[in-house]
């Protein structure tokens, strides 16, 4: 939140500061930095979540802690909902207190503590670290992303491809981190693996101070009052920023529907690989976790074309709410795919196909929809609100993860036809979705105002 001085002060500045393009592709050099930071943090949050319901599910005498797949899933939706959760405070601190500068740097202590707590051993350990790294998380991801938005004016044309370029650097880390800390959970001590991942997170710290003066420009501290100067400040909105707000409010709920389908790849798409597919490669057995890095080798891949079409095409791409819609369609047909591979599971273990054939979709989806969502906000929200927005935003995919936990819970190897009806069910509620986002899309664009 700032003052309405303080905004027109930033907005004067901006407009008289020249363009940097010193960064990768032509992108402002804070970009860099940022790239880096969120893939050493991914790193660590994907490599715990990796191996985190597998690690539950096992049994004690392998060293894990031996639950059924409904408590596991339960927990597991729970905690990665959690760390969404606290985006909403996070983002508001940053707003009024921290600046998102600060509040980055504390978040990634925490989370690193967090790591490091799991990887002790006792349950009570375990569950303290995950207690750490929720609120770490709550502080780090929506003012990270809010720095993102902060390098570029609201209609600087490399926005959006500025967020593909930065959800890049997110899968890089997502990539390496099931093949490191997968590998030493899996084979070597389920401690060991949530260690791997607090080194991932200790390292992105560093890099973060080391290059923080490319950052100086962003993610300050408020300087503001904190009375009723700052409250009348903050709440009085235009009809045309009440609109703006509306239309992140309807874009929220399909994002949480996205991601409660999206984010069964580390609940029921894990037990999948672990316990129906044959994990072997001409003859070698690899562990099941490393399927959690296919999704980032395709987003690898495939982010720079995204980016390179959004701004080949301009003034023509596709509208955000358009772009919503793919991304879901794309997800949906994913899980047609998790339907047919699991009619073929009922007579035994699956090729390795059906579930690259998945991520694959799922890929698609992601790139629709989840960085431009990102972009979206930071566009849509007013200059003094984009922190707390960020968390907002955050917030649907907080509700999206505590719902895909839920029907993660129905997984069931050996209940016949029950993984049908679940990536059955899964994938007709997506596209059904789809369609009726696709329908109000001319509606979210007349509140959208000028911003696409």
């Amino acid at each position: 939140m700032q003052t309405m001085t303080s905004i027109n002060s930033a907005v004067a500045t901006e407009a008289s500061t020249p363009i940097d393009s010193s960064g990768i592709g032509g992108h402002p050099r804070g970009l860099t930095t940022l790239f880096f930071t969120e893939m050493w943090e991914r790193f660590s949050y994907y490599g715990m979540r990796a191996i985190l319901i597998l690690y539950m599910v096992a049994a004690p005498a392998s060293g894990g802690l031996g639950f059924d797949t409904a408590k596991a899933a339960a927990i597991y939706g729970a905690y990665t909902s959690a760390a969404y959760l606290t985006a909403v405070p996070g983002g508001w601190v940053a707003d009024r207190f921290l600046g998102a500068r600060s509040a980055v740097l504390y978040g990634g202590i925490l989370i690193a503590l967090g790591h490091f707590s799991m990887a002790l051993g006792p349950l009570s350990f375990f569950f303290a670290g995950m207690f750490l790294i929720v609120i770490g998380t709550g502080l780090l991801k929506p003012n990270i992303s809010t720095m993102v938005g902060g390098l570029y004016s609201e209609n600087d044309p490399r926005r959006d491809a500025g967020f593909s370029v930065f959800y890049m650097g997110i899968n890089l880390g997502a990539l390496i981190s099931p093949l490191v800390c997968g590998y030493l959970g899996q084979r070597v001590d389920w401690h060991a693996g949530f260690g791997a991942a607090g080194v991932g997170m200790s390292f992105g710290l560093v890099q973060f101070l080391a290059h923080r003066d490319r950052l100086a420009h962003v993610g300050n501290k408020p300087d503001k009052p904190y009375g009723k100067e700052a409250a009348a400040a903050a709440g009085g909105l235009t009809a045309e920023e009440m609109k703006r707000l509306a239309a992140i409010g309807i874009l929220f709920v399909f994002s949480s529907i996205f991601w409660a389908a999206f984010e069964q790849a580390g609940s029921s798409l894990n037990l999948f690989a672990d316990q129906v597919t044959d994990n072997r490669i001409v003859g070698w057995e690899f562990p099941s976790s490393w399927f959690q890095s296919v999704n980032s080798i395709f987003l690898i891949v495939l982010a720079p074309v995204f980016s390179w079409l959004w701004l080949r095409m301009g003034d023509r791409q596709p509208s955000s709410p358009a772009k919503f819609s793919y991304g879901l369609l794309f997800v949906g047909l994913g899980f047609v795919l998790a339907a047919l591979g699991a009619s073929v599971a009922d007579s035994g273990k699956v090729s390795p196909a059906w579930l690259i054939g998945v991520y694959l979709f799922n890929t698609i989806g992601e790139l629709c929809l989840s960085p431009v969502g990102l972009s979206t906000v930071t566009k849509l929200a007013p200059a003094r609100l984009v922190g707390l927005m960020m968390g907002v935003w955050f917030l649907s995919i907080s509700a999206g993860n505590y719902l895909g936990g839920w029907i993660a819970g129905f997984f069931d190897a050996a209940a016949e036809g029950a993984m049908l009806r679940l990536f059955g069910a899964v994938a007709i509620g997506t596209l059904v979705t789809a369609g009726v986002l696709a329908l109000l899309i001319p509606f979210i664009r007349s509140l959208m105002g000028r911003v696409r």
